[in-house]
C-alpha cells in the first residue's frame, strides 16, 4: 500500500484480480467512484488499481466496493513477504493458463481437423467429437462462464459474458443437432464453410466453433499475459537489483546482515563485483562504479573518499567502505521503482475516451446480437442460420484491444525510459514531453557541471610542456582546501591516468595570491597571475576573462610555465542536446540567475540566442508564464530550489537527476543521469509512444467497427471469429512490444568545431 497525506486524501494501491478487458476495468472505476470523494485509476495491464480516497474511507471499504462489483481485491504484498524464487519465470497463474491451454488444444484440435476436413470424416465421427467438446465447452471454458455467472450477480456484463455465451450457444445447439436434428446419423457428412452454409435438411454442428473459441481466445490471453510481463520487465529488473544482504562493518568486525537491518550512518563493505547495498558515501577506498543498470550511465565512474555512490551499482574494481546515508524507500532505486509504478498508472487522454466506450460495449453486442437472432428468424431463414451470425456477433466483439491500447505501450515506453535514465510520473508528463515547443533551460548544474573543473590548459612554447606542468602544479595543490585547488589536482589526476603525483614539501599558502612547494627538484607556485606574464599566457588571460573563467599561473623555478582556465564547464553533451532539441521544432532559452557575460558566453556556445541573466526564482517563473502567454508549451529544466517555482507553473518540470529533492518533487520528467541530452531522447520516446497509443487505438476501434457487421450479416464464421478477436488482442501487445527495442538514435547534427575556451 502507498498512502499519502495530502490535505486529508490519501493515496492507496490495490491489486485487482479477475479483469479481463476495458469493461471490467471501466466497471471497477464506476464502483470505487461511488464512494464519497473516491476517485481510481485502474490499469488492466498490471491489474493495479490507484485510489484517491478521504483519510476516513479505509482500504477495507475500497476492497469492499471493488469486491461488489464482482472482482478480487486486496492491498499489495510488502516487499519483505514477496517470495523471491527465481527458478520460476512464470508466476503460478500463468502456469495455471499454460497447462489449460495445453489440454484445450489436445481435445480441441482432433475436432478441429474432422470438422474442417470432410475427407477424414468417418462413421460416427460427430460423436467422437461431442465427446471431445465436452470438456473443452465446460472445463476449457470454465474461468469465462464463472466470470461471466459472477458478472451476471452483479448485473455486469464483460468480455467473458461474451465467450461464454458464444461457448454455450454453440455446444447447445450441436448437441440438439446431434440428438434432435439428424446430425448423429452414422454416415452423416458436413461440410466445411468459413461462412454460414444451407444444411440442406439436417442441422448443422458447431462443435468446431464451441472449441475453436475457448481455444483461440486462451491462446490469445496466455500469449497477451506473456507479452505484458514483457512490459513490465523494467519494474522486475529493478526489483532484482535491489541488495537482499549486507556486510556491515564495526570497527574491526564485520557481521552479514538482511538489508532490512542497515541503518543510516552505518559502514558497509562493498567487495569487488558486489552491488553497492544503498545510497552512501565513500569514506574508505577508491573504485570503478558501474551505474548501467541504475542511471542508464554507459561508462563506469571512479568513486573515492567523499564521493557519493548509489543502492544498485556495481562495484566494478577495488574494496569500498560505505557509509550509508539513505535506506529503504528514501534510496534513489526506492525512488525510481516508485515514480516507473506511478507512471505506469496513469492513463492518457485517448485511453480514457477508450474506457468510456468499453464501458457500454458489451451491452451493446449483446443487444446487437439480440437483434441479429432475431431479424434473422424474422426474415424466415433456418434457426441454425440465425443462431450462427447471433454467435459470431458475441464472439467477434473485442473490447480486450481497447483496454490494452494504452496500458502496454505505457509500460513499455516507461520501462525503456526508465532504461535510459529517463523517469516520467504519469501519462499526463508523456503527453506534455510530446507537445512542449519551448524549453527553458538552466545553466549551473544542467548545461554546465555545476561544479569548478579545469577547462583549459595554455603552456608556452619552449618550457616543460603541458603534462609536467600539470604534474607539478597537481602535486603542489594536494595541500590545498581551496575549490581551484581541488580542481587542478583533479584535472591532473584524470590526465595523468597511469602516473601517480609526487609529493610536496615545504607547502605554503600565500595569503590572496595562492600555494607555492617544493616538488622533486623544483620550486613550484601556483598563484594569480599578474603583470609579468609573457605574451602567449597574456592572451590566454584576457580570453578566459571573457568567458568568466578565473585563471592560474604556474611558475616553475622562477619562470612562468602555464596559464590554467578554471570554470564551470559544459556538460559534454550540452550542445548535442541544445541542437537536437532545435530539430525537434523545441525552442531553447537559458534563463540563469549568473552574471551576465557568463550567461552570453555560454549561450554562444550552444547557438542560444535568447538568454535571461541575473534571474531570481520569480523572474524564472514570470518568463514561463510570458512564454505561455505567447502560446508556447513551455518545458522548464533545472536543478536547484531556485527552479522549483518556475518547474511546478510549466506545462512540463524537468528535473535533472542530481538536482535538490526540492526541484525533483516538484517535476514530472527526471533525468536520472544527469545527462542533458537525455532531454531530447524523452521527447522522442514520447512521441514515439504516443503514435504508437493512436496506432493501437485506431486499429481497436476499426477492427470492431468492420467486423461486427460482417459477423451480423453472416459473413463469419464463429470459429474465424474467436481467432480474429484473439489476434486483434495480439497485435495491440505486439505493436506496443516494439518500444521495448526502441533506440535513442540522435538527429545528424552539422559538423562543428567546439569553441577553444571549452575545449580542455
Amino acid at each position: 500500500m502507498i498512502a499519502e497525506a495530502a490535505s486529508e486524501q490519501a493515496v492507496t494501491d490495490l491489486t485487482v484480480g479477475g479483469m479481463t478487458c476495458a469493461a471490467c476495468v471501466k466497471r471497477v472505476e464506476k464502483k470505487l467512484g461511488r464512494l464519497d470523494g473516491v476517485t481510481a485509476t485502474v490499469n488492466l495491464t498490471t491489474g493495479r488499481a490507484r485510489v484517491s480516497h478521504p483519510q476516513q474511507v479505509g482500504p477495507e471499504q475500497l476492497i469492499a466496493a471493488v469486491e461488489q462489483a464482482g472482482y478480487t481485491a486486496a492491498l499489495p504484498e510488502p516487499p519483505r513477504a514477496r517470495r523471491e524464487d527465481r527458478s520460476e519465470d512464470e508466476p503460478a497463474e500463468l502456469r495455471q493458463e499454460r497447462d489449460r491451454l495445453i489440454v484445450t488444444a489436445l481435445l480441441a484440435v482432433p475436432v478441429l481437423v474432422l470438422s474442417m476436413a470432410p475427407g477424414l470424416q468417418f462413421r460416427n465421427w460427430q460423436w467422437l467429437c461431442f465427446v471431445l467438446s465436452a470438456p473443452v465447452a465446460v472445463w476449457g471454458a470454465r474461468p469465462f462462464h464463472l466470470r461471466a455467472v459472477r458478472g451476471l450477480r452483479h448485473a455486469a456484463a464483460t468480455m467473458d459474458t461474451l465467450v461464454s455465451l458464444g461457448v454455450a450457444a454453440s455446444f447447445s445447439w450441436s448437441a440438439y443437432a446431434l440428438f434432435l436434428g439428424g446430425a448423429g446419423a452414422p454416415g452423416m457428412r458436413m461440410p466445411f464453410s468459413l461462412v454460414p452454409s444451407a444444411s440442406h435438411g439436417v442441422a448443422h454442428l458447431y462443435l468446431e466453433a464451441a472449441v475453436g473459441v475457448p481455444l483461440f481466445v486462451l491462446a490469445g490471453r496466455f500469449l497477451e499475459a506473456r507479452a505484458r510481463r514483457g512490459t513490465g520487465a523494467a519494474l522486475r529488473s529493478l526489483a532484482r537489483i535491489a541488495a537482499k544482504e549486507v556486510s556491515v562493518r564495526d570497527g574491526e568486525v564485520e557481521r552479514r546482515v538482511p538489508i532490512d537491518e542497515l541503518r543510516v550512518g552505518q559502514v558497509f563493505v562493498v567487495r569487488p563485483g558486489e552491488r553497492v547495498a544503498t545510497d552512501g558515501a565513500v569514506v574508505e577506498g577508491s573504485s570503478a562504479v558501474d551505474l548501467a543498470l541504475v542511471t542508464g550511465e554507459s561508462e563506469p565512474v571512479e568513486a573515492g573518499p567523499g564521493d557519493t555512490v548509489v543502492g544498485g551499482a556495481v562495484n566494478a574494481g577495488g574494496l569500498l567502505l560505505v557509509r550509508a546515508t539513505a535506506v529503504g524507500s528514501d534510496t534513489q532505486l526506492a525512488r525510481i521503482t516508485r515514480l516507473v509504478t506511478e507512471a505506469q498508472a496513469g492513463k492518457a487522454r485517448a485511453q480514457r475516451l477508450a474506457d468510456t466506450v468499453a464501458g457500454v460495449f458489451v451491452p451493446v453486442v449483446l443487444a446487437l446480437a439480440a437483434t441479429t437472432l432475431g431479424f434473422w428468424l424474422g426474415a424466415g431463414v433456418e434457426p441454425q442460420t440465425a443462431i450462427t451470425a447471433c454467435v459470431a456477433v458475441l464472439v467477434v466483439a473485442c473490447p480486450c484491444a481497447l483496454g490494452l491500447a494504452t496500458p502496454t505501450a505505457l509500460m513499455a515506453a516507461t520501462g525503456r525510459g526508465a532504461e535510459l535514465g529517463v523517469l516520467v510520473k504519469g501519462a499526463e508528463a508523456l503527453e506534455g514531453l510530446q507537445h512542449i515547443d519551448a524549453v527553458v533551460l538552466d545553466k549551473t548544474g544542467t548545461l554546465t557541471s555545476g561544479h569548478m573543473s579545469v577547462a583549459k590548459v595554455t603552456a608556452v612554447a619552449d618550457g616543460l610542456g603541458t603534462e609536467a606542468v600539470l604534474r607539478l602544479a597537481g602535486a603542489v595543490e594536494q595541500g590545498s582546501e581551496h575549490p581551484l585547488g581541488r580542481a587542478v589536482t583533479a584535472y591532473a589526476g584524470r590526465i595523468l591516468s597511469e602516473q601517480r603525483l609526487p609529493g610536496v614539501r615545504d607547502f605554503a599558502a600565500v595569503p590572496g595570491r595562492g600555494v607555492r612547494g617544493r616538488v622533486e627538484e623544483h620550486q613550484v607556485e601556483v598563484l594569480v597571475p599578474g603583470n609579468e606574464l609573457p605574451p602567449l599566457l597574456a592572451d590566454a588571460l584576457s580570453a578566459a576573462e571573457a568567458a568568466a573563467h578565473t585563471a592560474v599561473m604556474v611558475r616553475v623555478d622562477g619562470r612562468a610555465e602555464a596559464l590554467i582556465e578554471i570554470g564551470d564547464v559544459l556538460r559534454p553533451g550540452s550542445y548535442r542536446a541544445v541542437d537536437r532539441l532545435r530539430r525537434l521544432g523545441v525552442r531553447p532559452v537559458l534563463a540563469t540567475g549568473d552574471r551576465d557575460v557568463s550567461a552570453r558566453t555560454v549561450a554562444a556556445d550552444l547557438d542560444i540566442d535568447d538568454v535571461h541573466a541575473r534571474c531570481k526564482p520569480e523572474d524564472k517563473a514570470t518568463l514561463v508564464r510570458e512564454l505561455q502567454a505567447q502560446g508556447h508549451r513551455v518545458a522548464v529544466v533545472g536543478d536547484g530550489v531556485n527552479d522549483a517555482a518556475a518547474l511546478a507553473g510549466a506545462d512540463l518540470g524537468i528535473a535533472m537527476g542530481s538536482g535538490t529533492d526540492v526541484a525533483i518533487g516538484a517535476a514530472d520528467v527526471r533525468l536520472v543521469r544527469g545527462d542533458i541530452e537525455a532531454l531530447a531522447d524523452a521527447v522522442r520516446l514520447a512521441r514515439t509512444t504516443l503514435g504508437t497509443i493512436r496506432t493501437n487505438l485506431a486499429w481497436a476501434f476499426g477492427y470492431n467497427v468492420v467486423t461486427v457487421p460482417l459477423a451480423m450479416v453472416g459473413l463469419l464464421n464463429p470459429m474465424l471469429a474467436a481467432a480474429a478477436m484473439s489476434v486483434s488482442s495480439l497485435l495491440v501487445v505486439g505493436n506496443s512490444l516494439r518500444l521495448r527495442a526502441w533506440q535513442p538514435s540522435p538527429a545528424p547534427g552539422r559538423k562543428r568545431r567546439p569553441a577553444p575556451r571549452r575545449t580542455p
